[in-house]
C-alpha cells in the first residue's frame, strides 16, 4: 500500500468518525432554544406599553419643536416684511 492510499484511507476514516460524533445542526438549535430565558406575557405587555408610550412622547416632542421653529420662521418673515 502506498503512502497516498494510506492518506486517503485515513482521511476517509476521519470524515466517517467526525460525521458520527458531530451532532446535527437542528439538534444543537433545539438544545440552545431550551436554554433561552423567554419573557412572560406580562413582561412583554409592559415592555410594549413602554415602547409605545416613548414613541408617542417622542412624536409629540418633535411636533412641538416643529411648531416652534415654524412660528419662529413665520415671525422672522413678518419682521423682514415690516422692515422692507
Amino acid at each position: 500500500m502506498s503512502v497516498s492510499q494510506k492518506i486517503v484511507e485515513l482521511q476517509a476514516a476521519k470524515r466517517k468518525k467526525s460525521a458520527l460524533t458531530r451532532p446535527s445542526f437542528f439538534k444543537g438549535v433545539k438544545e440552545e432554544m431550551k436554554k433561552v430565558s423567554w419573557t412572560t406575557k406580562t413582561q412583554l405587555a409592559c415592555s410594549a406599553k413602554i415602547v409605545i408610550g416613548a414613541i408617542f412622547a417622542l412624536g409629540v416632542g418633535i411636533y412641538a419643536v416643529d411648531l416652534t421653529i415654524r412660528a419662529a420662521l413665520v415671525g422672522i418673515g413678518l419682521f423682514v416684511r415690516f422692515l422692507i
